[in-house]
């Protein structure tokens, strides 16, 4: 049980700027499932686009099947986070066939859990498997770039030496799984939120893996300090001269390394910071155009109109219009 290596030796991160980066990150579940399933089992998870999915295994062994295709072997204890989400699957065996986990028979045990059931009569009352799943969303806000860069699955395990105080939290979720005591669910899907953040902040301040770009300016103490002032004051009316005092070089020099590193120039990099900023404040959180606009150093809607446009290939009426068509 949780005994894989860490699964990189990378030298972490400046501590400071990951704390000012991850200050605004959220890790919202939207829809969690108590899983019983009696071997022969295979329970297939769709892709929901912009969605990460969470596992914990309170009875094993499951086997998981990646995106990738990929098959790893889930121990009682083990927990996974699969950042992109992407079709997977929990199997028994892995020439078994899958079912879509929305076929299920599932119960309501409170809001936003359910009991699910992948058994057949009695068989469910010996040598079953207990999960405990998690669709969640990421709400990293200007950091939106940090999934793309995360590993398809991470493993749990690979963080208890490093960060002992989660394995208490894991011990807690499989007793609370296997007792299904009164309040179980609710305490099982926070006790879930909180695993899964502590998964990625770990893997953000163990140096991201071998991620690159975005993630090597970071690395560059003088450009990190540019990347967590623009995330900051995202509407701020920057220059080139601005950025490059922060950085404590001329601006020849500050544009090149900058444009190096990270593959785009400063002005671009905030110019998609902001749209990014603006998509997530319009369609999640209902903000009038005109606001985000002002909120985003533009001196009219118009302007912010064209920017956003450009960067990603529509307007933000549209955003709104599919918020409305939505609600």
């Amino acid at each position: 049980m949780l005994d894989r290596k860490s699964e990189t030796s990378r030298a972490p991160l400046d501590p400071d700027l990951v704390s000012e980066l991850l200050m605004g990150m959220r890790l919202v579940g939207l829809d969690y499932g108590r899983i019983e399933a009696a071997p022969p089992f295979g329970i297939a998870f769709g892709e929901i686009e912009g969605r990460a999915q969470f596992h914990f295994v309170a009875r094993g062994p499951v086997h998981l099947r990646t995106p990738g295709g990929t098959f790893h072997r889930l121990d009682t204890g083990d927990a996974v986070l699969l950042p992109r989400g992407g079709a997977h699957a929990l199997v028994s065996d892995p020439d078994i066939q899958c079912r879509d986990v929305r076929s299920l028979d599932a119960a309501p045990l409170c809001a936003a859990v359910s009991a699910i059931k992948a058994c057949n009569g009695e068989a469910c009352a010996d040598g079953r498997a207990i999960v405990f799943s998690g669709c969640m969303e990421f709400d990293l806000g200007g950091l939106h770039p940090l999934v793309a860069l995360m590993p398809e699955i991470m493993f749990v395990g690979t963080l208890i030496d490093r960060y002992p105080e989660i394995l208490p939290m894991l011990e807690a979720m499989e007793r609370e799984a296997k007792g299904a005591r009164a309040g179980f669910a609710g305490i099982l899907s926070r006790l879930a939120d909180v695993v899964a953040a502590l998964i990625v902040r770990a893997w953000v301040e163990c140096g991201c893996g071998d991620a690159t770009g975005w993630i090597a300016a970071l690395r560059d103490p003088r450009l990190g300090r540019v990347i967590v002032a623009i995330h900051n004051a995202p509407g701020h009316d920057w220059t080139l001269t601005e950025l490059a005092d922060r950085m404590g070089a001329s601006r020849s020099v500050f544009a090149e390394r900058f444009l190096d590193v990270t593959g785009i120039t400063p002005l671009r990099y905030l110019t998609e910071l902001r749209m990014r900023l603006a998509a997530q404040w319009i369609a999640k959180e209902r903000m009038p155009i005109e606001t985000v606009a002002l909120r985003l150093g533009y001196g009219s809607q118009a302007a912010f109109s064209r920017a956003f446009k450009r960067i990603t290939g529509h307007p933000p009426g549209a955003l709104a219009a599919a918020r409305s068509s939505r609600s």
